[in-house]
Parts: C-alpha cells; structure tokens; sequence
C-alpha cells in the first residue's frame, strides 16, 4: 500500500529509514471487537509465527500508532463504525510503507464499497463481519504467508520529485537535501533522497550521510537490483530518510544501461512513500528516464539573466506522463548582491517564480559544514521549506512545527 511519509529532529545513533524487511513484523491486525480478535488469533497467529500480533483498535487507531512505529509486511485494518473509511485508508497510505499488504475488515457488505476499495485503493482484500476462520483462512491467509501472493501488489508507488539546478551553483542540492529532510524527519514520510550526480554530488555531505559504490552498481547491472540491493545501498540520515549517494573519480563516466534508472526508481517507490531526486541539469544518459517517472519537478534559478533564460528552457520540456502540473519554479538567493530584482527576474520570465528563497550568506553554508538541515532551524529559510512542501506534497504545516496532511487524492492530481 502506498503511502505518501518521520521524528521531529535527524536521529543521532544508528538512525534507520526504513525498517529492513527481515526485522519487519509479519503482520499486525486492528480489529474493534472481541469475535474478530478472536477468530484472527485463532486463524492467524500461529501460522504466521513469532512477531504476528492482532491489536484492538480501528483503522483511526492503526494510523496514529504506525505514525510511531515501524511498517510491518502486512496489515489488517477494521473500518467498522468510522464515517469515512476512504480518507481513512488513504490516511493511512501516508504513514506506511508503500510495500505493505492491506486487507480491511468491515460491516458493510455492497458491492461497489468492495469495488471501491480492492479496485480503486489497491486494498487486497475487503471482509464483511462477522468474520469466522473458514473465511480468514480461505481469504485473507493466501496473502500474508511468505512468499505468496506478487509483493509489487499494493496501492500505489511512492510519489517521485526531481529538484533541478537549471546552472551550476544555484543551490538544487541544498534544496533537495532540506527538502528530503523535512518530508522524512519532520512530515514523518519514509523518504529516499538520490543524488543524480555520481560524480560531484553534494546531498550525502549536506546530511551526513555515507556514499556507497551501490548506486554505480545499480545503473551499470539493473539486473542485480531488487529490494535487498536497495536496502543495502540506501544510507542512513534519520529514522525514516535514507540516502542514495555516490564518489565516483571525476572524468570517470558511469555506464547506465538503458531502463537501469526507471528500475531502480520503481524499487524505490515500494520502499519509500517519497523519492527526491537531486537531479543535475547536464545529468547522465540516465537523467531523461528519470523526468519521464516524475511526478514533480522542481526547477531551480538564481537572480540572474542567464539564470532566467535556462529556467525558461527547462520549464518548456514536456510533463511526464505520471506529470500533471508544470514544474514548480524557485528563484533561490534573492536579494544577494549584485543579482537582478525579484521584479527583474519576474520580467525576464514572463511571471513570478512560485517560491522565492532569500540570500542568507550565513545560514546555509555553516549547515552545509556541519552536515545539518538549514532547515531544522526557525526562520526565513525554513519557512521557504514549509512552502516548497506545500506545493510539491501537499503538506501544509500549520504554525512553524505542526504538519497536516492533505487528502491522499492530492498526491495523485
């Protein structure tokens, strides 16, 4: 089931982004009443062995605990006596990981509720209370025992961003990199940031992250990548952030096999509920298979005429088909000497940028050196961020700390 998904601050020991796959509970049940426990227990628990557990609670209670916690591989729901079992579910999607297996136990018994949820959410299964073990162990059992059942069945892919700098020097990476963060640590979504730029790419050092030589591996030999690979490769910056990141020898060109990129993209979106792409505008062969998975693109200036002329260029490549907005434009740096105008910049583009970033000489770099968020700090920079993810995750953030999420159908427009 995919989710569109982090604590209030980088974790300092061991932080995890996601929870491997092997320390991942092999279900947890939300249930209301005792029958449905009982016969979930009976049925399921000593099939599906150590780690299995089957909790009292809605679909309401599910989220607010697994907000917390870490996703298990499967999870069983009960949407009885809640008004809107379809915002719940999606609700729900923004917390978890996108792999995990949903099946949702219920009173209603129509046809087109059933359609609804198994047809237009994903869901794998819908039951009807009151439940008995003949029918737990006829429908619902099939997909929760290892190995059964295809594991790319679920609601939907994580949600993939690109961040592009039109030129060089204009700050992409840095937003990129707060970006990231803010979705993962702060909006508490499992979040991958991949830094496109295998050669001098600067994401990984903005958050104090490790690069591997995974991810050259991942483009040259696609066929090496699946879940395991990606979970080795990801590094990470904070217990729902992971990294993907590379140093390879300048002059040293990557050989990315055609399809290596959009297959490692879709591993991604099992995994994590937002994918951020720190992707470099004279990028790799690669880069065009990346823009055609997006679902937003960022696009990155400075206060400059050159600056103007390359986001104009930049904005008129076609939207991928997963596209459907245009691409969100920043102007970063505004105000910094000897640049042209806000006003300047918005004559030279026909329009007002959609985000504007302010010149802070100060901020930025002394957390780039520290390998901190600029972001985890009040302030005009931050609140920059808190726009940035409204516009691209329709996350509103109300006040400076508080985040609240946005009706799923929102991710997909």
């Amino acid at each position: 089931m995919a989710g569109v998904d982090g604590p209030d601050r980088l974790a300092t020991a061991s932080p995890k982004a996601s929870t491997p796959l092997a320390d991942r509970a092999p279900l947890i049940a939300y249930v209301t009443d005792a029958e449905s426990d009982a016969v979930l227990r009976e049925t399921l628990l000593a099939e599906l062995g150590e780690g299995a557990e089957v909790r009292r609670g809605d679909i309401v209670a599910a989220t607010k605990s697994l907000k917390r916690s870490g996703t298990p591989l499967a999870l069983v729901v009960d949407v009885s006596g809640v008004d809107q079992p379809l915002t719940a579910l999606e609700e729900l999607a923004m917390v978890v990981e996108p792999d995990v297996r949903v099946l949702v136990v219920g009173e209603r018994q129509d046809a087109a509720f059933y359609r609804q949820l198994t047809r237009g959410l994903g869901v794998l299964e819908y039951l009807f209370k009151p439940l008995t073990q003949e029918m737990v162990a006829r429908h619902l059992l099939p997909y929760l025992r290892h190995g059964s059942g295809p594991r790319d069945v679920h609601l939907r892919g994580g949600r993939v961003i690109t961040v592009t700098g039109v030129r060089g020097g204009v700050g992409a990476t840095t937003l990129a990199a707060n970006l990231a963060w803010h979705l993962g640590e702060q909006a508490r979504r499992h979040t991958a940031l991949f830094d496109a730029d295998l050669q001098s790419g600067a994401a990984a050092l903005l958050l104090g992250a490790r690069t591997t030589s995974g991810l050259r591996a991942a483009l040259e030999h696609p066929e090496r990548v699946d879940e395991l690979f990606v979970e080795r490769t990801a590094q990470p910056a904070g217990e729902r952030l992971h990294v993907l990141a590379a140093e390879e020898k300048p002059f040293e060109p990557v050989q990315a096999k055609a399809g290596a990129a959009a297959r490692l993209l879709a591993m991604l979106r099992r995994r994590y509920n937002f994918v951020v792409v720190d992707l470099p505008a004279r990028s790799a062969g690669f880069g065009r298979e990346v823009l055609e998975m997006a679902h937003q693109r960022v696009l990155v200036t400075d206060a400059s005429l050159a600056g103007a002329r390359e986001m104009l260029r930049f904005a008129a490549i076609p939207n991928a088909p997963t596209q459907s907005r245009r691409a969100v434009t920043v102007l970063n740096s505004a105000g910094q000497p000897g640049m042209l105008s806000e006003a300047q910049v918005k004559e030279a583009l026909g329009e007002a940028p959609d985000l504007v970033v302010p010149w802070l000489p100060k901020l930025v770099p002394g957390a780039a050196d520290l390998g901190e968020p600029a972001a985890s700090g009040r302030g005009p920079f931050r609140k920059a961020i808190l726009s940035l993810v409204q516009e691209v995750a329709s996350i509103r953030a109300e006040g400076e700390d508080e985040v609240r999420k946005g009706l799923f159908a929102r991710w997909f427009r």
